[in-house]
């Protein structure tokens, strides 16, 4: 089974990024690469060999579905899956998110120290059924 080590990053909060890098990095031991919007993501991304992508749902200009299917486009990055992150708490939103490819939707306000549980538990699924489909 395939350790996740690598997350990029996404989310125009500054507050949300530290909070998000010092919980992943210092709680999950991961590398974590951040960007501040979906562009910026796009600009830099090619250096960072991410394992999974962590995405703001609501962005401006580009929102978290955008910038997933954006990020996919880039050589070596159309497999890579997406766990979302949103103040959007409809159910009915998340089971969309899901339907549309998501490994999670984590819902904002998260606990910061619960959220490597909840990335590890998506990403345990997503090699399952890989593995599965194999």
């Amino acid at each position: 089974m395939e350790k996740l080590q690598r997350i990029l990053h996404v989310d125009d909060a500054e507050d949300i990024r530290m909070i998000i890098k010092i919980s992943l990095e210092m709680i999950g031991g991961y590398h974590v690469d951040q960007f501040e919007s979906g562009q910026e993501a796009m600009d830099g991304a090619k250096g960072c060999n991410p394992q999974l992508f962590l995405l703001d749902f609501m962005m401006p200009d580009m929102d978290g579905m955008e910038t997933w299917s954006a990020l996919k486009t880039l050589p070596g990055f159309a497999d890579i899956p997406a766990v979302f992150v949103t103040a959007k708490a409809e159910d009915n939103f998340s089971q969309n998110m899901l339907n549309k490819g998501a490994l999670s939707v984590i819902t904002k306000p998260f606990d910061p120290a619960e959220l490597c549980a909840e990335i590890e538990k998506a990403w345990s699924a997503h090699l399952e059924k890989i593995e599965g489909s194999v």
